[in-house]
């Protein structure tokens, strides 16, 4: 359907970088411990939410690389997932930290944090410039040592100074999606080869995890340059990569650090193997299309069933130069789909929500559009163990029967799933039962038009920057009108886009979200009360339930793992009850086509598509091509 937002700790740097809350949120009392650590204050060489690590202090590698992989050539492909101010189409800021400008894709590769994250665990993190932490028992001081030889891209060290500057500049300065978690940052201090952060009681289990992956930045360097301001000039990083040649708005490239620091690091090893990563902008996706067919770009994963099924017939797929391949994907898949914005009136009302769900044909877009290629998205947490499924589990019921009364019945049922229809399109029983909901939710026929009490005619803008989900609107869109609503794609430039959806100016909006598989802050951000009312944050629907609420902070809190499937099973069917989104579709698999120049280790990490990272490049194939 769509590229999509991360809402993840592979967000930055593989760490909790989308774990993200809004301003002023409510504090839940005492602090919470990290779980299974039987010594507190210990130096580890890695960390957790719940404390399990599969790597133990003496890993040589991680098992999804080959640590013998050669180095060279280029990964050129065009960007396919969204963090902090970055757009899909355009860039003009070599800053996507901040709200201001669109950042370009790629600039987490110039930048190292305390530690990363293994692409085959849902949440743990291992020693990057930090070579060990140790943890309070409270849970609310961690101690990250600094690496010796840990060093930016002019030669001088980091320190813990540069650590904990760069932790108070991004809570203080950063993009709301950054600077909102860090808000539960009480202080970070630096003493010797040392910084200390203090966190808030009540911090979220994720916070210390988002905080080990920020990236670091120069103290010095941040003394003569503004970190709030965008800006075309690179900024000094301590990453794999370095920025290359660019062309705002075209292409960026970024090239490898010959002699970084890391190279030798297990969490280094094998991985970061091109020579050169260029990431190309195209305004539109069927020329993006047209530009991988002439080489313009090597990799892509492609999100079009219709080219995937149809597009690939040009003489390089036939003579092998060019490689369709599909590879499973373990991750959530989250939540994809249309947006209401019950920030508007006529959307507040569920039935008039449910009602217009009821219009969008799932069946025949599969089978018409998409090849049957898809699965229909039924939860927010898609493709996990965090789904509600059937009725609630007596762990579920002891978190929502003392919510009863703020809850809707249907809460207590089998957990809310999209129509099915009878795939013709415009299923008669759907578009009686939506005429019924709207009824009853006060809006009347005039002459063919939905009018409510005061005679405004129901109308729906449908806002995006692509043409790409057009052809599977129109049915959409005329079913609604034959309910009475006025419905119409309005497409706007990706810049206009981005601003229109920060300040929550539209009626309907398509998006992917993609949650980890151990959320915290990100539950708030998407779902809390408090983000509604945000701006920049991407609660989209403008959810504001103190129900809600109260389930979040039961998973926030949650001490093991089953407690937190549980909490989010609940979150999950209760904002599947009140209909906010008209989901759409998912598959549990990655379409990758790629001119054959590429190899890849022989096990995929498991949350990860680990191209970027594992692969590398043949340059006998590539001379075998012509390249």
């Amino acid at each position: 359907m769509t590229r999509d937002f991360r809402i993840s700790r592979r967000a930055f740097v593989g760490a909790l970088a989308g774990s993200l809350p809004a301003l002023h949120l409510a504090r839940a009392q005492g602090p919470v411990p990290e779980a299974k650590v039987a010594v507190p204050d210990v130096e580890r060489h890695g960390m957790s939410s719940f404390g399990d690590l599969k790597y133990p202090p003496d890993f040589a590698h991680f098992d999804y690389v080959n640590p013998d992989a050669p180095r060279g050539g280029t990964l050129s492909h065009v960007g396919s997932t969204n963090a902090y101010n970055q757009e899909f189409n355009t860039f003009n800021s070599l800053n996507m930290f901040i709200l201001k400008g669109s950042g370009a894709h790629g600039m987490q590769l110039t930048f190292a944090s305390l530690m990363t994250s293994a692409l085959d665990e849902p949440d743990s993190l291992y020693g990057f410039v930090a070579q060990s932490v140790a943890i309070s028992e409270d849970g609310l001081t961690y101690r990250f040592r600094i690496r010796q030889g840990a060093a930016f891209h002019d030669g001088t060290a980091i320190s813990a100074e540069d650590a904990a500057f760069s932790i108070l500049t991004l809570r203080d300065k950063g993009h709301p999606l950054m600077s909102q978690p860090l808000t539960w940052v009480e202080d970070a201090s630096a003493e010797s080869d040392v910084v200390t952060v203090r966190f808030k009681a009540g911090r979220s289990r994720d916070i210390p995890l988002m905080v080990a992956g920020l990236p670091i930045l120069s103290k010095t360097y941040y003394s003569k340059q503004p970190f709030e301001e965008s800006t075309l000039e690179a900024p000094l990083g301590s990453g794999p990569y370095k920025v290359g040649r660019f062309e705002a708005g075209r292409f960026i490239e970024y090239t490898r650090v010959a002699d970084w620091w890391a190279n030798d690091l297990p969490i280094a090893k094998g991985q970061y193997n091109f020579e050169t990563i260029r990431y190309e902008y195209y305004r539109d996706r069927d020329v993006a299309f047209e530009g991988f067919k002439g080489r313009a770009y090597l990799f892509r994963e492609d999100f079009t069933s219709r080219q995937w099924a149809r597009g690939y017939d040009f003489p390089a797929v036939k003579d092998g130069r060019v490689v369709k391949d599909e590879i499973p994907d373990g991750s959530p898949s989250g939540a994809q789909g249309w947006f209401f914005n019950v920030r508007r009136d006529k959307f507040k009302d569920v039935r008039v929500r449910e009602a217009i769900t009821l219009a969008f044909d799932f069946e025949w877009v599969n089978q018409n559009i998409m090849f049957g290629s898809y699965q229909r998205t039924s939860s927010f947490f898609e493709n996990s163990p965090l789904k509600a499924e059937g009725t609630p589990s007596a762990g579920e019921l002891a978190l929502l029967e003392p919510l009863r009364d703020k809850l809707s019945p249907a809460v207590f049922g089998e957990a809310a799933m999209p129509p099915t229809s009878d795939g013709s399109g415009r299923d008669r029983n759907n578009l009686r039962r939506a005429i019924q909901l709207l009824r009853e939710a006060g809006w009347t026929s005039d002459g063919g038009k939905l009018i409510n009490a005061t005679g405004e005619a129901f109308t729906i803008e449908l806002l995006d920057f692509d043409p790409g989900l057009e052809p599977h609107l129109s049915g959409f869109i005329a079913n609604l009108k034959s309910l009475g609503i006025a419905a119409a794609i309005r497409r706007v430039d990706p810049t206009q886009f981005q601003a229109r959806v920060q300040d929550f100016d539209f009626d309907i909006m398509s998006r992917r979200f993609v949650m980890s598989l151990t959320p915290g802050e990100s539950l708030r951000l998407v779902f809390g009360s408090e983000a509604a009312k945000t701006k920049g944050s991407n609660n989209l629907s403008g959810i504001a339930d103190p129900a809600v609420d109260a389930l979040i902070e039961s998973a926030i809190k949650a001490k093991t793992r089953d407690d937190l499937t549980v909490a989010c099973k609940a979150i999950d069917r209760v904002i599947r009850a009140g209909h906010y989104w008209v989901p759409a579709w998912y598959k549990p698999s990655h379409w990758l086509a790629y001119w054959d120049v590429y190899e890849r280790p022989g096990v995929k990490p498991a949350y990860a598509r680990g191209v970027l990272e594992t692969w590398w490049w043949n340059p006998d194939k590539a001379k075998k091509i012509g390249l």
